[in-house]
């Protein structure tokens, strides 16, 4: 298997597992901080919609870069990969700001209302885009 490929399926994979580990980790965590906490919040609030936005961009983005790295090792076919690279070049670092800015302005942990768990999330889907974005424009522009 190729060194690129491999680093490829792998930044893929970790961010995965990191998604999953969130997915697993919250419900505990968010138990903790409900028992400790007294403003739990339920409902949605503005730093959770912000979050999730940004996550929601950071997973589109790794789609979107995986699929120019998929494009970028084909010989022939309809396209190269270029501009989805682009699009995952850009949209990779926008979501990986939002995600610290979510993480850096939150005043408590998982349950408070901050949207810490999906800020982590486009934190870690944001640098996974941007790497892949990355590989896919380096191989694009060699092939191509």
């Amino acid at each position: 298997m190729p060194t690129r490929r491999l680093i490829a399926t792998a930044t893929t994979t970790a961010a995965a597992a990191v998604i999953a580990g969130i997915g697993l980790a919250a419900p505990a965590a968010a138990h903790t901080a409900a028992q400790s906490a007294a403003e739990t919040v339920y409902g949605p609030t503005f730093d959770r919609i912000w979050a999730g936005a940004a996550a929601l961009l950071a997973l589109a983005a790794v789609v979107v870069g995986r699929l120019a790295l998929t494009r970028s090792t084909r010989r022939s076919g309809t396209g190269d990969g270029r501009r989805e690279a682009i699009t995952a070049l850009a949209a990779g670092p926008i979501t990986l700001v939002n995600g610290g800015l979510v993480l850096a302005t939150a005043d408590g942990g998982p349950g408070t209302g901050n949207g810490v768990v999906a800020g982590a999330a486009a934190l870690v889907l944001g640098l996974a885009a941007t790497i892949l974005g990355g590989l896919a424009r380096a191989r694009s522009r060699r092939t191509g």
